[in-house]
């Protein structure tokens, strides 16, 4: 069993993780980097949602947050810098 002290501070790491991921992610401008930025800060929730004992949340989060997500915008951002023929 982990100390509550232990746990208290995961929880307020993960939280200034989330927090700086998040100032991160809005303050990038190159869309591409953007959305890298952005995964990362979905798997940061992922360890955020760890930390705080939601291993169903953590899954869906990585699945859609980390994964999906990034790989979806990706795309788009592709066939909007496709010139058209």
């Amino acid at each position: 069993m982990i100390p509550v002290a232990v746990m208290n501070t995961l929880q307020v790491v993960a939280l200034v993780l989330v927090a700086a991921g998040a100032a991160i992610v809005v303050r990038t401008r190159e869309r591409v980097r953007q959305v890298l930025a952005l995964s990362i800060y979905g798997m940061l929730l992922a360890i955020l949602f760890f930390v705080f004992q939601a291993p169903d949340v953590t899954l869906s989060e990585l699945a859609v947050g980390a994964i999906a997500l990034p790989i979806v915008l990706l795309l788009a951002i592709a066939k909007v810098r496709k010139p058209e023929r």
